[in-house]
């Protein structure tokens, strides 16, 4: 298990704006396709729109920038609960990234199950293999949230996609009341670095879970094959100092 190291910064929007210059001195680090991995949710839309403002995209190159979505919820691209309609407003129209760098899950398909399959095979495809492959990671760099279930990407307690190890993408129904398409572990931890983004005092019981590591709670057995880090504000932890 990977160990997970902190960062922590005094509220949302410092937060956003660290981790956004982390991103940056990752990608620039980086050589040939830089594949980002998505989170939904209000603390990540921050973070993309930092990424998206003039003093932060034009240190990125996007063409060479792929975007996908660990999880996405079975509704129309136009629907309010899109995460791809929230990513594209807050970061995609803002940069000239190409679209067909753009892998949203199709949402359009007849069922939650024929997205996920779907999906899969753009991972696949995008890969070049049909084999997760340790030596070579599918992501640069894995986003996640965290639930205050303690559920990330939609790996909700108690679902059967928790113990899903062969299947890249798998529908989730009946955990929420809209159908979910969501990445496995196997999937998510295919990734150099995987980074949990939390803010705010709602997030405190289960950030103590997960910097615990805690496998009561589904976030807890997300891995890496580098880093897996926590950013983070003062609010979500219980002793910030500790993390000084």
């Amino acid at each position: 298990m990977s160990e997970l190291k902190v960062e922590v910064r005094p509220d949302k929007e410092s937060l956003s704006e660290c981790l956004a210059d982390w991103i940056v001195e990752r990608f620039q680090a980086s050589n040939g396709p830089f594949a980002l991995n998505l989170s939904g949710g209000s603390t990540p839309k921050r973070l993309y729109e930092v990424l998206a403002s003039d003093i932060v995209r034009t240190k990125i190159d996007w063409q060479r920038v792929h975007l996908f979505f660990g999880d996405e919820r079975f509704v129309p691209h136009d629907h309010p609960d899109s995460n791809y309609r929230m990513v594209r407003e807050a970061l995609i129209r803002h940069v000239p990234i190409p679209e067909e760098n753009v892998h949203a899950v199709e949402t359009a398909l007849p069922t939650p199950e024929d997205a996920a399959a779907a999906y899969e095979r753009t991972l696949k495809t995008f890969l070049g293999k049909e084999t997760l492959d340790i030596w070579r990671p599918l992501f640069a760099v894995t986003l996640l949230g965290l639930g205050e279930d303690g559920h990330t990407a939609s790996l909700f307690p108690g679902t059967a996609a928790l113990r899903e190890r062969d299947k890249w993408v798998t529908a989730v129904v009946g955990a929420k009341p809209e159908p979910r398409i969501t990445m496995t572990f196997p999937v998510l931890d295919s990734s150099r670095d995987v980074v949990f983004l939390a803010a705010g005092e709602g997030k405190r019981a289960m950030l103590k879970k997960l910097l615990a590591r805690d496998p009561s709670i589904p976030a807890s057995s997300v891995a890496s094959q580098g880093e897996c880090l926590v950013f983070c504000d003062e609010a979500a932890l219980d002793d910030p100092k500790l993390y000084g």
